[in-house]
């Protein structure tokens, strides 16, 4: 009864307000919207929209309907894509999920090399489902999503892109810059910036503050570039990859420490939906990633 064109059509409706500009958007008339929208209420027995002036505001029925087609749409957009990547192999829209903020500076590397080895793809950073991405990879609103963690669910495959380790990046004339390495107590009395993430998923406590009974001053920032200048000012110390702290080190005046004589060691990962890591685009995504990381691990 419910048919995809419906789904479409509840979606303009709330999108633009008017059947006019609903009508428009879907690039048909809007006597053929209205009248697909009639004989669906008529076969449901209830309204769907109301009147108020010029606008359409939905009833209790259509949010529900709406709801229905903010889950199914994405869907059913996602599986016809992976059917023609089936059939094509190197054709369609990967949508990529970041759970990591430093992992956008990588990501900028690797696109180039993937849109010019796959020139029929297109590629779409879903940012709304940073920190959230397993519930966007399970949803089908995304189709790889990139991740220092692991969580196991079922349903879904990792593939490993390359190892790296986490390194404490302060100012060069910072206190801590005499030494190449530091253990957790020494940040005791530091003002510690990290990204907006709870504390029990940044590998800085986790592996190396918590189990060492330390909790240092915190503040939590949404730029990187901020926060490298923070560090640059005495104002902080920051945890970041070591490839892109080396980065820094080479065009500021910052000083990369070891954490601890191990270090803390991390795997990034591409997280997929089981079954679709064969998909060629996806195969080739996850292959420039491995060489990527062949020079981002030296």
């Amino acid at each position: 009864m419910i048919e995809r064109n419906h789904l479409r059509i509840i979606q303009a409706l709330a999108d633009h307000g008017s059947l006019t500009a609903a009508a428009n958007a879907l690039f048909v008339t809007q006597p053929a919207l209205s009248h697909q929208m009639r004989y669906l209420e008529q076969k449901l027995e209830v309204s769907l929209w109301e009147r108020q002036g010029r606008k359409l505001r939905l009833t209790q029925a259509g949010e529900l309907l709406l709801r229905v087609a903010g889950q199914v749409l994405p869907v059913l957009e996602q599986a016809e894509n992976t059917l023609r990547a089936y059939g094509e192999g190197q054709q369609g829209i990967l949508r990529l999920g970041v759970e990591c903020h430093p992992c956008y500076e990588w990501l900028k590397g690797i696109l180039s090399d993937y849109l010019i080895a796959m020139p029929k793809m297109d590629v779409d950073i879903v940012h709304k489902f940073q920190f959230s991405g397993l519930e966007g990879l399970l949803n089908f609103h995304i189709d790889l999503l990139v991740t220092p963690d692991i969580v196991k669910r079922e349903g879904l495959v990792y593939a490993p892109l390359f190892d790296y380790e986490l390194v404490l990046l302060v100012a060069a004339d910072h206190p801590l810059a005499v030494y190449d390495e530091i253990e957790a107590e020494a940040l005791t009395n530091q003002l510690l910036l990290t990204f907006p993430v709870p504390h029990e998923r940044l590998d800085v406590y986790s592996q190396f503050l918590t189990p060492a009974g330390v909790s240092p001053r915190h503040k939590a920032m949404e730029s990187i570039d901020i926060m490298i200048q923070m560090v640059g000012l005495q104002r902080g110390v920051t945890v970041l990859p070591h490839w892109l702290a080396q980065f820094y080190q080479k065009n500021m005046a910052v000083k990369v420490l070891k954490l601890g004589k191990k270090g803390v060691m991390k795997t990034l990962f591409a997280a997929m939906r089981e079954g679709e890591q064969d998909v060629v685009y996806m195969q080739r995504f996850v292959e420039l990633g491995q060489q990527k990381g062949i020079n981002v691990s030296k």
